[in-house]
């Protein structure tokens, strides 16, 4: 072969704030297409998605399956119907841990549908803009692109994409003195919500 000019091309090397974007990114577009994949199979036993949540890396990863209005007798059931879909998809080649359960009292804030089922509780909303605060108040309102949470009288407008955290924050009531304590003791708390781990070797 003849000698001709070569040209060498520099690629930058992407920072480390590049690499998490992307990550982030990923993850969650294989969590929308396990949310698509999972929604009918849990919506045939009349139950209801609520949320999808995959962690981790390589043989340490979890999904999390959340579900509405979900017992133990339901936590088998949606473990039975789903783990074949699981096996078949290509996102969660390789080992994982299933969890399925209840969203219990305090709840994950991720998508619209999540922040319109949360108005009028009290949330807690973790913001980046560019300075990280969090806000606790009333979820007042909640669109397509941004919820509205009311501080103190006074109303926030906050887009989704600042928000980097979100949850729903359950009223415990106040400490009881101590002399109450023993009185108390025989009252119940609300559960997290029930659940079932199942690990699932691809």
């Amino acid at each position: 072969m003849g000698r001709g000019p070569r040209f060498f091309l520099h690629s930058p090397n992407p920072t480390d704030e590049d690499t998490r974007t992307v990550a982030v990114t990923n993850v969650d577009a294989q969590v929308e297409t396990l949310r698509q994949r999972l929604a009918p199979a849990i919506a045939a036993l009349d139950l209801e998605l609520y949320d999808i949540d995959l962690s981790g890396s390589g043989r340490a990863r979890t999904l999390r399956v959340t579900v509405n209005g979900i017992d133990l007798d339901a936590i088998t059931a949606v473990t039975q119907a789903i783990s074949p879909i699981l096996d078949d998809a290509p996102e969660l080649s390789g080992a994982f841990l299933l969890e399925v359960s209840s969203p219990g009292v305090e709840r994950v804030l991720r998508t619209p549908a999540h922040y319109r089922g949360a108005i009028n509780e009290t949330v807690s909303v973790k913001v980046h803009t560019p300075d990280t605060r969090r806000l606790q108040g009333t979820l007042v309102d909640a669109e397509s692109e941004h919820c509205t949470v009311e501080v103190d009288g006074q109303r926030e407008q906050l887009a989704y994409a600042d928000i980097t955290q979100a949850r729903t924050v359950f009223d415990w009531g106040p400490q009881p003195r101590p002399g109450q304590q023993k009185n108390r003791k025989s009252e119940k708390t609300p559960k997290a919500g029930a659940a079932a781990s199942k690990g699932v070797t691809a």
